[in-house]
């Protein structure tokens, strides 16, 4: 049996370092999502309804009613809610990802990133800015009005460039990165800067109109994680395929709610095995504290489900102290530390600072809980009440209780 489980994960790993995600179009949500409707809201994490939310998902889920323009105020937009006509799914349920809150609503549009090796589709939300922002609870009408100029300006703007291009390679753009400073989680500075090096080109044929171009040159060169929402997807891209693996107990997913924290296992489908979420540990911005920050959220531990984000902190100098995680040696230490959970190492992800040694992938439910290591996450912090917004960054771990609950899952499905 134990040669079967480390022949399935060998071929998960394959999976993996063969994929080939590339950004090859955005459209609308209601384009790629099959009976979608405005009365629909994705969120990040496992499955979840309004009653059990924290505050900043909360207040995403009125400023995204208002948004689609099914209510004009939070207490027409709440009644809607207690009403039940709003339904709610989690965006992994419909080849999907978003950060912090995860708003996808009908309107949006989405990143379709294509693995090429294997065919699939994968869907993220175009990253908008920093500051106050919907991902992270924020909802006025500056929130929703930057959200249309997503949707009405940039997107057509994006789409066309993207075409003229014939597809961007994200793989490319993320291995360049990682060797200039970026994990791709919390620090996207070089990916971004890479993207907008790539797209410009394009974007300059595309945009007739010379104030327009310069808008759209400038959201994306001043949006220092505009390549957060590419990495997320291209992490959906790169695992999905390696769902259903017999044997295989490689974790294909992990996301966050604001509740629960869940995961996804490749030999036991699209089962979610869920514990409660932790407090991250990090840095506040100025006037804020520990005392504000709202528990872990977001689909973004996807970035560390294929090997990125605080699996390479060894690669990140500059990040280390933005999220708090001590000195530089405490970051090759958990990327060290990561190695004793994962099968295998990436062909492609590489880390100069370990002699470029590949970055640790493929999170192993066994050696999870073997070890007691759970996985390391770089996160982005969120006040808890509705309307705020970011507050810090810091690092988490996966709670243990969710790998347990798989591994017991896992040994009633292979009788072990």
């Amino acid at each position: 049996m134990l040669e079967k489980i480390e022949q399935a994960n060998a071929k998960a790993l394959q999976i993996i370092n063969d994929a080939q995600p590339t950004l090859v179009d955005v459209k609308y949500a209601y384009e790629v999502f099959p009976g979608f409707d405005k009365k629909t809201i994705l969120h990040a994490g496992p499955p979840i309804q309004w009653e059990d939310m924290c505050g900043p998902m909360k207040g995403a889920v009125l400023g995204a009613i208002r948004y689609e323009g099914l209510a004009d105020t939070e207490e027409e937009a709440e009644k809607l809610v207690i009403n039940g006509e709003i339904k709610f799914s989690p965006n992994h349920h419909w080849g999907a990802v978003g950060p912090m809150t995860g708003m996808t609503t009908y309107s949006m549009p989405v990143f379709v990133v294509k693995n090429e090796a294997f065919g699939n589709c994968t869907y993220c939300t175009i990253n908008e800015g920093l500051g106050k922002v919907m991902r992270f609870g924020a909802n006025n009408d500056e929130v929703i009005e930057r959200l249309k100029w997503l949707e009405r300006a940039l997107a057509p703007a994006l789409k066309k460039a993207i075409a003229l291009a014939g597809g961007i390679n994200l793989k490319v753009i993320a291995a360049q990165a990682l060797t200039m400073g970026d994990e791709m989680h919390q620090r996207n500075v070089a990916a971004s800067s890479l993207f907008l090096k790539t797209i410009i080109p394009y974007l300059i044929q595309v945009v007739e109109d010379g104030e327009q171009l310069l808008e759209i040159t400038e959201f994306i060169a001043g949006n220092e994680q505009f390549f957060l929402n590419l990495a997320m997807a291209m992490g959906k891209a790169t695992m999905d395929p390696a769902y259903n693996i017999p044997y295989s107990t490689v974790v294909t997913a992990m996301c966050r709610n604001g509740k629960n924290f869940g995961i996804r296992v490749s030999c036991t489908g699209d089962q979610w095995f869920e514990a409660p979420v932790e407090m991250p540990k990090g840095l506040y911005f100025p006037g804020f504290s520990a005392e504000d920050a709202n528990p872990d959220m977001g689909d973004s531990a996807i970035v560390e489900s294929f090997g990125l984000g605080g699996f390479c902190m060894a690669t990140a100098p500059a990040v280390v102290r933005f999220v708090g995680a001590g000195t530089f040696q405490d970051a090759i230490n958990y990327s060290k530390q990561m190695y004793e959970i994962t099968v295998g190492k990436s062909t492609h992800y590489i880390l100069p600072n370990l002699d470029f040694e590949g970055t640790p992938t493929g999170i192993d439910v066994i050696k999870v809980v073997d070890k007691g290591i759970a996985p390391v996450i770089n996160t982005g912090i969120a006040h808890k009440e509705p309307g705020v917004g970011q507050v810090g960054a810091g690092v988490v771990n996966a709670p243990m209780g969710c790998f347990e609950k798989a591994l017991v899952a896992i040994g009633e499905k292979l009788n072990l």
